[in-house]
């Protein structure tokens, strides 16, 4: 027999106009069994109960005496009874369908009711084994009890334009990714939690970015490439085109009130830190504005790895270890913990309140990681160069208003960077870089759900050289994006960026050579 409260809940999951029970309303269920749960656990004993009957009404005796004789009326999910209002003829069957399991003696009175309201309660129980039986189905079949899927889809069609002085490069860059493209990325996540408060997340992803600008390729690499965009490598420096990879895999878990512990086989840097320092931005475009104004701090490094951090209040510390060639067995050229194995090293303090963060961060970073949002020579003796190591430092920070309107939010970051050389290096090699950004992000731009942003800075650029030069690395980034969301699941965001000498130190003396990129990004989320 249903709870009292029960039939009108029901009722109001069917939906009006007499529903049939396969047109189900998820969310009414919810709301009824998140009702019914709390009605069973405070039954009404007395007319008092009621919040809106008071002794002077008309309808106060006969509910005191179907309390006091049958104990089996029930209001509404909000405790009120709602005298002053009509009674519709289903909610009177419902009150009937409610006593019938508790009365013992079936009065000439009753079979009266009964009749009157035989076709409304047949409709009433009716409509209860259907959504019962529904109910039952899609838990039958629902994906899992203890795993959430969410997916993200998303087309990027756009082009890059060069210009300036240094006609060969131009020339060159043109041939290389002059080209308009149109690329996706798909991304599936499987959240699981064994206990409700661990998290084992797989993300399977996709994508076709490898030969386009946005994805790397091209003379300014890492630069243009957009934080949306994804290649696997095949272990061979081949990419493996639209194969379907595992772009992460790690398990998440507390340890006491105030540690979180994570361990995986592919994991990146960034899901090991208790506070990413930055609102800035919630539709991203470059990858290089993603890294909080110091990319190599921030590189996203991904592979084996473990973190733990400590939290308590707005204060953070964090600490992790990734290794990019952690699953290679030959010491020579991988392995954990050893000179190739392309690690980052990082430990993060931050504190963060409601409307704003602050966080100081130092890695130390191995040859062969892959920093992105680098000049092309910063960028080659991170990765390139077999017996270098970096120690960076980063110190981010943001606030965001309380309520959108004229204000943005704003986000700063700054690095600093030191690299050093077991063996004697070349005049030249690199010995400081720096980068800094600040991103802007206006919500609700012009109409609600939609939003503006933009960001200037200067990518990781060489500063000192090791033979005491002052390096020509400079370089000045900008973006501007405005997000429309066209649904809930759906946005379209059209961007800009522009490069001012993206070639940094490899630009040839005396010239100039710059680089416009426009696109359109469209994400579906599911």
């Amino acid at each position: 027999m249903p709870h009292p409260v029960q039939p009108f809940l029901l009722i109001a999951a069917l939906g009006p106009g007499g529903a049939t029970a396969a047109e189900l309303n998820l969310d009414a269920i919810n709301r009824y069994a998140r009702s019914a749960a709390g009605q069973r656990q405070e039954q009404v004993t007395s007319i008092n109960q009621f919040s809106d009957v008071r002794p002077t009404d008309w309808a106060f005796q006969a509910l005191s005496n179907l309390i006091e004789r049958y104990g089996c009326v029930a209001g509404y999910p909000n405790g009120t009874v709602k005298g002053g209002q009509a009674m519709t003829r289903y909610e009177a069957a419902a009150l009937l369908n409610a006593c019938l399991d508790r009365i013992t003696e079936v009065t000439d009175e009753l079979k009266r009711l009964m009749a009157e309201f035989e076709k409304e309660l047949a409709v009433l129980r009716g409509r209860v084994d259907g959504l019962e039986a529904k109910v039952g189905e899609l838990e039958a079949t629902q994906f899992s009890t203890t795993t959430k899927l969410s997916g993200l889809a998303t087309f990027v069609i756009g082009a890059n334009a060069f210009s300036g002085s240094d006609t060969p490069a131009v020339d060159a860059a043109r041939a290389a990714v002059g080209a308009t493209t149109f690329s996706y990325d798909i991304q599936l996540s499987f959240d699981t939690s064994f206990s409700g408060k661990d998290l084992l997340r797989t993300i399977l992803r996709a994508g076709n970015f490898a030969d386009s600008a946005f994805g790397g390729a091209g003379p300014t690499g890492s630069l243009s490439t957009l934080e949306v965009a994804f290649q696997e490598d095949c272990g061979t420096g081949v990419d493996c085109g639209d194969v379907v990879a595992i772009d992460k895999l790690f398990y998440q878990f507390p340890i006491g009130s105030q540690f979180t512990a994570t361990v995986g086989g592919r994991v990146g840097q960034e899901d090991m830190l208790a506070l990413w320092p930055s609102a800035y931005p919630s539709d991203t475009i470059l990858n290089l504005f993603s890294l909080n104004g110091a990319p190599a701090a921030y590189n996203k490094n991904l592979g084996p790895g473990a973190g733990l951090w400590w939290q308590q209040g707005g204060l953070s510390i964090s600490a992790n270890y990734v290794a990019a060639n952690g699953d290679v067995g030959d010491p020579s050229i991988g392995g954990i913990g050893t000179k190739s194995s392309a690690g980052t090293g990082t430990v993060q303090i931050g504190y963060a309140k409601e409307q704003w963060g602050l966080a100081a961060i130092y890695s130390r970073i191995q040859s062969g990681v892959g920093v992105p949002g680098t000049t092309p020579f910063t960028g080659l003796t991170y990765e390139a160069n077999p017996n270098s190591r970096t120690d960076a430092f980063g110190l981010s920070g943001y606030w965001q208003p309380a309520e959108s309107g004229w204000m943005p939010s704003i986000s700063v970051g700054w690095g600093i960077n030191g690299s050093s050389y077991d063996t004697a290096q070349a005049p030249g090699a690199l010995r400081t870089s720096q980068s800094w950004m600040v991103g802007l992000q206006w919500d609700d731009a012009f109409i609600k759900g939609n939003a503006l942003g933009m960001a200037v800075g200067q990518p990781v650029f060489a500063t000192a050289l090791a033979d005491g030069q002052t390096p020509q690395d400079g370089n000045v980034a900008w973006e501007w994006w405005y997000k429309l969301q066209v649904t809930d699941h759906i946005s379209v965001t059209p961007a800009l960026f522009y490069f001012s000498r993206p070639l940094g130190q490899d630009t040839t003396p005396g010239s100039a050579f710059r680089q416009l990129g426009g696109l359109v990004k469209t994400s579906f989320r599911f």
